[in-house]
């Protein structure tokens, strides 16, 4: 029951209006990568992490996506089906692999790389260059938090 006192409005509540622009920006692309490759969101954020980063540790690539580390197996291993990455065992603990891009998932990072920025100026085109800067900046900002 809603009190006629209330301030709240869960529509104006912050956490809620970012989660539902969030997934609606994020919906527009993953069409993108989705259509293009088959590509689920935790592979399209493995594969551009370690595009963007190079070699990394599956560990590693937890820390720069926050996705939970079944996720990251699960994507690495779909990637690895494609191709697209290859594993190097660490000789000092044969425990950990070192995940690296293959051409072909270096090619697949730049296409989408390339499809990404025309998403981003499509999205920047809608806000106006000012609210776009403005709005990067305070995302940036409240990741900080």
């Amino acid at each position: 029951m809603k009190s006629e006192k209330s301030e709240f409005d869960l529509h104006r509540f912050l956490p809620f209006l970012m989660h539902h622009a969030s997934e609606k920006v994020s919906l527009g692309f993953r069409d993108i990568y989705r259509d293009r490759y088959r590509m689920t969101r935790s592979e399209w954020r493995v594969l551009a992490t370690l595009g963007q980063y190079g070699r990394l540790t599956a560990t590693e690539i937890v820390t720069h996506t926050g996705l939970h580390k079944t996720k990251v197996s699960r994507a690495v291993f779909s990637i690895e089906q494609r191709r697209w990455l290859r594993r190097a065992q660490n000789e000092n603990d044969r425990r950990v692999h070192r995940l690296e891009l293959t051409s072909q998932g270096q090619s697949a990072f730049q296409s989408l790389c390339e499809a990404g920025i025309a998403y981003d100026k499509k999205v920047r085109d809608f806000l106006g260059d000012a609210d776009f800067k403005r709005l990067s900046d305070l995302l940036t900002k409240l990741n900080d938090l």
